[in-house]
């Protein structure tokens, strides 16, 4: 992800605007003597200690200076120190520079940290060769003895190997660091290596694991007083968080972090922040709070004069000013960054500079200067594949509003066509979903474009591709390139129900209502108003109050936008098949407010379900499983303080059991309640498989969601039983429930998204799945499995037992009649 990468400080790929914090390489406390020289040396290494750097540095050459003449030993200490504090301020030449001068290490412990520091430094400047002769020396040292500086030599070499990008040595040789800082109670040591281990883990794409190490790393810098370290532990713990999917705590991390920097005086740090907050308000759509976030990284930039920075912030402010449709400003933003880019012999800031003109000529209607720029950049060989997409996307749109709708149509192909070869050259297969992003724009224009030609199921087949693609790309699939012809009314016809379709677009939105005789479209309004709407009115879901009572205004006005212009097409209690897009897809549709006969819950009228896309439900197969087996598992160990035992969860699975005979049932509770114990199961022989246990959702790798179980091995991760293996595992399961119950725990579930633990069991086989939105409370949760439970037992369909089940709760006298309690559920179908 654009945030995540090698920590790095002045080494930063030109097309990543976001950055974390440097990798951190520990000095070991040393005794100080009572000698003045000591004493000097142990005010030093406490500002050290307390990440104040620079002064550390300024004191540490005063004693250098002042001791090296006559007390070699001391000076030396005072060398190593200032040389140190170079290192972790991104000074690599200076600190080469400096240990040049050294009288020589007599003190092999000295002798180590001399050749860690040097390792990190000529691993920085990318001199591999040189640095892992350095730390060869170390290590070789360290295998004849356990000197208190062999810490320092196994976290260099873990941040050699992420220079290299090796990230599994990488992650080994920060645990030895760790493993060795523990052993030796060192705690600025061990903090800085649980720092590392955790950003190690977001660089594999583990951000859950990221979370937890960083987490640790955070607390452990404030209980130490290292500012430095806790500024870093909190920027590396928010991109964890944004990859999650996390960005309201990701954002609240940033700023902390930058409020740090400035408190320490560190304003290189302050300047990332900054940007790291300007970028994930773009990528959010938020643009009015980007642009003020990297208008304070220009400033900062030009106060520190960071050419790079001042650089990507300029061009950064152009293209979202374009945006914004203030032209002019962009203009001037371009203006100050033409001497700039002249004096910098970097191509890729010019095309990007030229792109940034394009637009700007475009949008003042110079259609014939505009479209030279744009052919110039997508096809320069040195274009980025983001902005030869750009400047195709741009002529597709060009040729659109000069009414050459078929040359748009023929460029509208070509961009997407260049997204697939660039998708399909991409070796990390984690790296795929994330980039799927860059070909959203395009398919939004296009779809307007085919609409507008009166081709709405064309746009319909090209929509539902889109979708289908990033649901195959998230569980690691592969679809056709090309969208395949659809025949909506049959797929209708097959579900049983009415689909409605939705498309979320920045302009224009839009609705298919399909049944199996006709399909109508419907316009609604752009993407930021529907997501704007959806998301207050989660909030208000799962707040204290319920939203029937205060006729909530969004509640209302999400069922006029998303589901009104349909009505004719659904008959009361019919049944409803919601194919979500973006935003929509972690809104329960059953909770929209229907004003008529009176303002109720849409649950009352109709069955509600969602699917994942038209292709999956097109290709479904009928059930085989037969009979009605039941896999039961729950109760887990508590593997970890953010997921404690639940305790009603032995309640809920007694509720579960009644229902089934005892030869029917097959039970994994407590520490049998594992991962390893699943998949030993064979799961394919039942018809019905229920998880009572904390869940977690990773949106950017849903591969990495995860059912929270009891620890079968040893093993870090042991506990989890992650979409990966699901998927790995062939289902015939009539029914997939995971039951995530809050039960105290201080880790919030993300929610499914569109693809996640509930479509890696489809995709796995099974017909259907209920999984939750959000954790719920562990009182109300048993009673509700036991209705839908007894509804399956009297022949109900999964669909009709679970809303009969939710309708029972919802018309109860107690508090659970709140949709916070029965609106999590949601049945996900794949027929």
């Amino acid at each position: 992800m654009p945030g995540f990468q090698s920590h790095r400080r002045g080494l930063r790929p030109r097309w990543i605007v976001a950055g974390l914090a440097l990798l951190v390489l520990a000095l070991p406390v040393k005794d100080a003597r009572p000698a003045d020289p000591g004493s000097e040396f142990a005010r030093a290494l406490a500002l050290f200690n307390h990440g104040q750097l620079a002064e550390c540095q300024s004191l540490a050459d005063a004693g250098r200076r002042k001791f090296l003449p006559y007390d070699p030993e001391w000076g030396s200490r005072f060398l190593l120190l200032e040389a140190q504090a170079m290192e972790w301020r991104s000074a690599y030449d200076d600190a080469l520079g400096i240990l040049r001068n050294s009288p020589g290490q007599n003190d092999p412990d000295e002798l180590i940290q001399m050749l860690a520091i040097q390792g990190v430094a000529l691993t920085r400047q990318h001199q591999f060769p040189l640095a892992d002769e350095k730390l060869r020396a170390a290590e070789a040292l360290c295998a004849d003895s356990d000197h208190p500086a062999c810490g320092d030599a196994y976290r260099a070499r873990g941040i050699f190997w992420s220079e290299r990008g090796d990230f599994t040595r990488c992650d080994e040789s920060f645990l030895q660091a760790l493993a060795f800082a523990r052993s030796h109670r060192d705690r600025l040591l061990e903090t800085s290596s649980t720092l590392n281990v955790g950003w190690t883990e977001a660089q594999l794409n583990h951000f859950d694991e990221s979370v937890d190490w960083l987490n640790t790393a955070y607390q452990d810098s404030i209980e130490i007083g290292d500012s430095d370290l806790t500024e870093r532990s909190a920027a590396d713990l928010g991109w964890a968080y944004f990859g999650l999917g996390d960005t309201e705590r990701a954002l609240g991390l940033f700023l902390d972090a930058q409020d740090t920097a400035q408190k320490i005086g560190n304003t290189g740090e302050e300047l990332k922040r900054l940007i790291d907050a300007g970028y994930v308000h773009q990528r959010i759509d938020d643009l009015q709070p980007a642009i003020e976030f990297y208008g304070k990284a220009f400033a900062l930039a030009k106060q520190i004069n960071s050419k790079e920075d001042i650089l990507t912030s300029l061009e950064v402010l152009a293209h979202l000013e374009i945006e914004m449709g203030d032209l002019d400003k962009a203009s001037q933003y371009l203006d100050e960054l033409a001497p700039l880019v002249k004096a910098t012999p970097n191509r890729l800031d010019d095309l990007d500079v030229l792109l940034a003109q394009g637009k700007i000529a475009a949008a003042r209607g110079r259609d014939a200067q505009a479209e030279t720029i744009f052919r110039t950049v997508a096809s320069d060989p040195r274009s980025q594949t983001s902005m030869r997409l750009g400047a195709e996307h741009e002529l597709a749109r060009l040729d659109q509003r000069r009414g050459d709708l078929a040359a748009a149509d023929r460029m509208y192909a070509t961009a997407l066509a260049t997204f697939e070869q660039a998708r399909s050259r991409l070796q990390n297969e984690d790296s795929k979903l994330p980039f799927l992003t860059n070909a959203a724009p395009i398919y939004d224009d296009y779809i307007d474009l085919l609409i507008g030609q009166g081709r709405a199921d064309q746009a319909l087949a090209l929509a539902d591709h889109s979708r289908a693609r990033t649901l195959a790309q998230g569980l690691g699939l592969t679809i056709p390139a090309q969208p395949a012809a659809l025949n909506a009314g049959q797929i209708a016809r097959k579900a049983g129900a009415t689909l409605l379709f939705y498309w979320l677009g920045r302009t224009q939105s839009w609705l298919w209502a399909i049944t199996p005789g006709k399909t109508a479209l419907f316009p609604l309004p752009a993407s930021a108003e529907i997501a704007g709407a959806a998301s207050r009115y989660r909030d208000a879901l799962i707040g204290p109050d319920d939203p029937l009572d205060s006729a909530n205004p969004d509640g209302q006005a999400l069922y006029r936008m998303l589901v009104a212009p349909a009505a004719p097409f659904i008959a009361p209690g019919s049944n409803v098949v919601v194919l979500a897009d973006g935003p929509l897809s972690e809104l329960n549709f059953e909770t929209l407010l229907a004003p008529a006969p009176h303002l109720h819950y849409w649950i009352e009228d109709a069955t509600v379900v969602s699917a994942p896309s038209l292709t999956m439900l097109a290709s479904a197969k009928p059930s085989v499983a037969g009979g009605r087996s039941l896999l039961l598992v729950g109760n887990a160990v508590s593997p970890d303080p953010d997921y404690p035992a639940l305790p009603k969860a032995s309640v809920e699975m007694h509720e579960i059991e009644r229902h089934f005979l005892t030869p029917e049932e097959t039970i994994l509770a407590g520490q049998r309640a594992n991962p390893g114990a699943y998949t030993a199961s064979a799961p394919q022989q039942f018809a019905y498989i229920h998880f009572v246990a904390h869940g977690v959702a990773s949106l950017s790798d849903p591969l990495d969601s995860a059912i929270i179980l009891s620890r079968s091995t040893p093993a870090e991760d042991s506990f989890k039983l992650y979409a990966r293996a699901i998927i790995q595992h062939p289902i015939h399961a009539r029914l997939v429930t995971i039951s995530s119950c809050y039960g105290g725990g201080t880790r919030a579930y993300a929610g499914e998204g569109l693809v996640g633990l509930s479509w890696a069991f489809l995709r796995a086989g099974a017909h259907n799945v209920i999984g939750a939105l959000w954790e719920v409370s562990d009182d109300s949760t048993p009673a509700l499995m036991n209705d839908l439970y007894a509804g399956l037992e009297n022949g109900r369909p999964p669909s009709a037992a679970l809303r009969q089940a939710k309708l029972h709760m919802l018309h109860s006298p107690g508090g659970f009649r709140d949709p916070f309690f029965w609106a999590p559920f949601q049945l996900y179908t794949g027929l």
